[in-house]
């Protein structure tokens, strides 16, 4: 459940941002997540599904002031309070047709659908890798 994962080059990354009303929490949607990652990982996990890996990650609340371009004092700041309750879910794909497919499906969509009655929002947006890298040794 916490092994790293390998990344293909080429792949589809879909980012989807999830901000949670301000009277839940993490916690309160923590076993939900793991449940639609689950369907996720074992209904789509191989070439014909299409889903590669995937990551959950909590807003923390910083900005990096060296990698942003406007002053960070400027951001909005829904996203930069630490207790916004804001998550990504970052999954990797070998297409998006892949994704939508996982995405149509009814036991997940189920789920998506519970989900996003904790949520004020929910959208997600789709990348395709053009660099990787890691330090060379």
């Amino acid at each position: 459940m916490f092994a790293p994962i390998e990344v293909p080059f080429g792949c589809k990354m879909l980012f989807n941002v999830v901000d949670l009303k301000d009277e839940y929490t993490i916690e309160d949607v923590e076993l939900l997540l793991g449940e639609m990652c689950n369907i996720v990982k074992n209904n789509y996990g191989d070439d014909n599904g299409g889903f590669i890996g995937g990551q959950v990650f909590k807003n923390d609340g910083f900005i990096s002031a060296e990698g942003s371009v406007q002053d960070p004092s400027k951001a909005d700041n829904k996203r930069v309070d630490q207790n916004s309750g804001d998550l990504v879910i970052v999954t990797y794909w070998q297409s998006f047709e892949q994704h939508e497919a996982s995405h149509a499906d009814q036991l997940f969509n189920d789920k998506f659908s519970q989900l996003a009655k904790y949520c004020d929002n929910t959208y997600e947006v789709g990348y395709s890798m053009l660099w990787q890298g890691t330090p060379e040794h």
